[in-house]
């Protein structure tokens, strides 16, 4: 990797905006604007972003958002997601006004009705990991079959600055499989807060073992006769949902955005932006703002942390 190369800070708008809110809302601190919307939410995810900026210092940014509950995954097993509670009344109005706020800070938005945010995410990697570094900031753990030698993904861990980084040579170090075999280690154990089973009695030991094995889920289906009589049994009592599970597991990276690099610079923020911040009571952003804006034009480091990009 070389400094000349684009970086692309891919940022998970759906995943900052929720953690932020119920890193608030236990304490019911909603920060109710002049309309009566609360912003506690929303604050969270725009301070997630200009602090994730500052830290990473990226040339360019993609924020990516879920248009709604359905999505194609849904078409093909009634149970994905099923177990999620709805959201919380106060959150419900944050979803448009994140989004919007976002647009007014200029930033590149992604959306698309049917599709995760995880697919939008992985189609940007799929289209931009041979032409620029990439930072991915989120809290989902699913993204991490993503990495690659250009793609880092900042887990997010501790108040707006603290991440955990992964790299792929980490993930391989400590999940012993490669990010795309994350896949099919998924479509074995199943994933609970998204809704579906796996391959039931088979645990993440043994389907570590198995992966490390025979590679994928299809190699270890096509040894099958190899397996021990119970893991054998298991297996073949639920093929459908071992398929099932992995293609539910695994992001779309498909989608086509259309856009040029260019389209995904980052801006400079000017007074219209300030405004609409002011007008929607998002005091704190603002001052991070304009705090941001005068460390950079004095040349410091606005933040105590700094992240040196696929260090």
């Amino acid at each position: 990797m070389t400094n000349e190369r684009p970086h692309i800070l891919i940022v998970d708008g759906m995943a900052l905006l929720f953690r932020s809110f119920f890193a608030t809302a236990v304490r019911k601190q909603y920060q109710l604007n002049e309309q009566g919307i609360p912003t506690n939410g929303v604050q969270g995810f725009v301070r997630h972003t200009l602090t994730a900026i500052s830290l990473f210092k990226p040339t360019h940014l993609a924020v990516c958002w879920d248009m709604g509950a359905v999505t194609f995954r849904n078409d093909i097993y009634d149970g994905y997601k099923a177990n999620r509670p709805a959201p919380a009344p106060e959150l419900v109005p944050q979803f448009d006004l994140a989004r919007s706020v976002s647009e007014d800070m200029n930033w590149k938005n992604y959306g698309v009705e049917g599709m995760e945010a995880d697919d939008l995410i992985g189609s940007l990697v799929k289209t931009w990991k041979d032409k620029a570094d990439i930072t991915i900031v989120s809290g989902d753990k699913d993204l991490l079959q993503l990495l690659a030698p250009s793609v880092q993904i900042a887990l997010t861990k501790k108040g707006h600055s603290i991440y955990d980084v992964y790299s792929e040579q980490r993930f391989v170090e400590e999940y012993g499989m490669t990010p795309v075999q994350f896949i099919d280690y998924k479509a074995f154990i199943g994933d609970p807060s998204d809704g579906y089973p796996g391959v039931k009695g088979i645990g993440p030991k043994t389907a570590l073992k198995l992966i490390q094995t025979y590679g994928t889920a299809e190699g270890v289906v096509h040894a099958v006769d190899e397996l021990t009589k119970s893991e054998k049994a298991k297996i073949e009592a639920d093929l459908p949902m071992l398929q099932l599970s992995k293609d539910l597991a695994t992001i779309h990276c498909e989608v086509d955005l259309g856009d040029t690099l260019q389209d995904l610079e980052i801006p400079q923020y000017d007074e219209n932006t300030k405004e609409r911040l002011r007008e929607n009571g998002l005091n704190a952003v603002l001052k991070q703002l304009i705090s941001t804006e005068f460390v950079t034009s004095t040349g410091g480091i606005g933040y105590e942390r700094t992240i040196d990009p696929f260090k």
